[in-house]
């Protein structure tokens, strides 16, 4: 993110005790806050409200609530034929949290086409295995024999996954992982899967963009549904 483009953010200044602003105050490109802490409880505090931080190195956390939203409803999972033949070979396996430090790992150093370092820094790392410690973060693996070659972690809050990053170290692991969480999500009757900002391989796969306003209606909904 370059330092040009976030001085000119308007974004509300967190104290170190956080509470956050109503995420409909957030900006046109999605900044609500600035500032702040990776704290477990604060991590929550975001989710829990459908707020997530992204930010660059050398700069303050950033946290955003962006409109639209791109979500996963678990039923619309767009699941191609060669994905399913691949699903179906045997050299291939998955895992739920059996490596979340190696997943984030990957997610954070894997090299990606129109990114010039990542978004996922050490900081970051720590507060997430910290979450996943409390068992809140939660990663899903591909395997190939016993090498890890995909996955994918986020946030499980209430019925709702906020999904963080992915990675793939082979054609279609990621898009793999995300059929196992699907999959899972199906089984436990989660609601949705956050994608937060919209791509054309998440589209691909059916992730679709809904409003701000109809999104936090579903958050709400979930919580009450998981209470």
């Amino acid at each position: 993110m370059r330092k040009d483009h976030i001085e000119k953010r308007s974004g509300h200044a967190l104290a170190m005790s956080i509470e956050f602003p109503p995420p409909m105050q957030a900006d046109d490109d999605g900044l609500l806050a600035i500032g702040g802490n990776l704290e477990p409880e604060t991590l929550l505090e975001a989710y829990s409200h459908g707020i997530f931080p992204w930010y660059s190195e050398q700069y303050p956390i950033m946290w955003w609530s962006p409109d639209p939203r791109t979500v996963l409803f678990p039923r619309e999972f767009h699941c191609s034929r060669r994905l399913q033949r691949r699903l179906r070979q045997d050299r291939y396996h998955h895992s739920w949290d059996q490596a979340f430090a190696g997943v984030i790992h990957s997610c954070a150093s894997i090299s990606r086409r129109d990114e010039d370092g990542s978004w996922i820094l050490p900081e970051m790392m720590v507060a997430y295995r910290r979450l996943h410690e409390a068992g809140f973060a939660h990663s899903l693996e591909i395997w190939e024999d016993d090498q890890l070659i995909g996955g994918l972690y986020g946030v499980l809050h209430g019925n709702v996954f906020f999904a963080e990053s992915m990675f793939s170290r082979r054609t279609d692991a990621s898009k793999m992982a995300l059929a196992h969480l699907v999959a899972r999500a199906l089984a436990q009757g989660w609601e949705l899967i956050d994608c937060q900002f919209h791509t054309q391989h998440l589209a691909s796969l059916g992730a679709r963009e809904i409003s701000r306003a109809e999104f936090l209606t579903l958050l709400e909904y979930a919580a009450g549904k998981s209470a």
